[in-house]
C-alpha cells in the first residue's frame, strides 16, 4: 500500500457500503482524511469501524442543500481546503415505460443528479486549485436496461457533468472524471435483483455476459477512483473509465 493521498483531506458521498465504503476505506489506508456521508447513523457507525484510521462520518442526504452544506460545514470545521470529492451517493429501482411516477422520477434526479451537482458546486470554495473530482456514473449510461431508463437517463446526465465540468474548472487546473462501474458485488445490487436466490440467478445470468466472465467486486472499482483521484492521472480529464470487466464494449 501506496501513501498517494498522504495528509489529503477526501469528501467520499454515500460511504456506508458497496463501492463508497470500499473507496472510503483505501483512501483511508492511503493516509486520507476521509469524510463520508450516508442516510443511516447505525450505518454510518459501523462504517467508521470498517473505515478505520482518521475518518468523520456526516449523516445526510445529498438530495437536500441543508445536508450538503453541513456535510461541507463539518469539513471547514476541521480543514482548510479538500483534495478529493468523491460523489458517489446514488441508488435507483426498476420502473419499465408506461409504470413509471412522478415519484419515481424525482428520487432518482434529486438523488442522482442534483445530489451529485450540489455536492460538486459546494465544494468549490473549499476545493484546492488542483484537486479533483470523481463522479459516479454507471455502464447504464450508454447501455440500455429494460426497466431502467430513469437511473440509466440520471446516469447518463453525470457522466455529461464531467464533460462540461472540465471546461468551467479549467481556470483552477481542477480535474473532472467519471467512473462507471459494470455489475457490482453490493448489498444495493442485491436488494435491487429482490434478494436471496432470485438475486443470485441474475448475477450468474449477467456474469455469462461479461468476457471476464464473473461480476465486480467494491474493491476494483475503489482502485480505479483512487487512480483518477491521484497524480498517476494528472493529464486525465473528463474521461468516463468504465469498470465492467469488458461488458460494454461488446
Amino acid at each position: 500500500m501506496t501513501n498517494r493521498f498522504d495528509n489529503k483531506v477526501v469528501v467520499v458521498t454515500g460511504g456506508t457500503s458497496g463501492i463508497g465504503l470500499a473507496t472510503a476505506k483505501a483512501f483511508s489506508a492511503e493516509g486520507a482524511s476521509v469524510f463520508i456521508t450516508g442516510r443511516r447513523q447505525e450505518a454510518l457507525d459501523e462504517a467508521v469501524k470498517t473505515i478505520g484510521g482518521r475518518v468523520t462520518a456526516i449523516r445526510g442526504d445529498m438530495s437536500r442543500l441543508a445536508d450538503v452544506d453541513r456535510l461541507y460545514d463539518t469539513v471547514q470545521q476541521k480543514h482548510g481546503q479538500i483534495d478529493v470529492v468523491f460523489a458517489n451517493a446514488g441508488g435507483g429501482e426498476f420502473a419499465p415505460l408506461g409504470a413509471i411516477t412522478e415519484e419515481h422520477y424525482e428520487r432518482t434526479f434529486d438523488t442522482n443528479v442534483k445530489g451529485v451537482l450540489f455536492t460538486a458546486q459546494k465544494a468549490l470554495p473549499l476545493l484546492k486549485d488542483g484537486g479533483s473530482v470523481v463522479l459516479t456514473s454507471s455502464t447504464t449510461s450508454i447501455s440500455g436496461t429494460p426497466g431502467f431508463s430513469v437511473y440509466s437517463a440520471s446516469k447518463a446526465a453525470v457522466r455529461n457533468f464531467a464533460r462540461n465540468w472540465i471546461l468551467d474548472l479549467k481556470d483552477r487546473h481542477i480535474r473532472v472524471n467519471a467512473v462507471s462501474p459494470g455489475v457490482t458485488e453490493t448489498a444495493g445490487l442485491n436488494e435491487l435483483f429482490g434478494g436471496g436466490d432470485q438475486a443470485q440467478g441474475t448475477k450468474d445470468y449477467l456474469a455469462g455476459l461479461i468476457p471476464a466472465g464473473r461480476i465486480g467486486q467494491p474493491d476494483e472499482i475503489a482502485r480505479a477512483v483512487l487512480f483518477l483521484a491521484s497524480d498517476e492521472a494528472s493529464f486525465v480529464n473528463g474521461i468516463e473509465l468504465f469498470v465492467d470487466g469488458g461488458q460494454v464494449q461488446i
